[in-house]
């Protein structure tokens, strides 16, 4: 528990920061470039960087959650 403030911590800082670079897109239409747009121009044109980015986010999500159970919690099932 004592490091949960960390994570919360982490985790509005990049709410923050991605409402700060979106909210310049849209103050600025002449060069709205929104996480949008960006992902929709390198998937165009480099088609597998799509692929890429879900081995990513799928290798993340394995190596955080896989075999994963904190001290304390009863594993499900037995």
């Amino acid at each position: 528990m004592s490091e949960t403030w960390m994570w919360a911590v982490g985790l509005v800082g990049s709410i923050l920061f991605f409402a700060a670079i979106e909210g310049l897109a849209f103050r600025h239409p002449e060069r709205q470039w929104t996480l949008s747009k960006t992902i929709a121009y390198i998937g165009a044109t480099w088609p597998l960087s799509i692929w890429i980015c879900g081995v990513f986010a799928g290798g993340l999500a394995v190596h955080f959650f896989w075999h994963w159970c904190p001290a304390g919690i009863p594993i499900s099932g037995g």
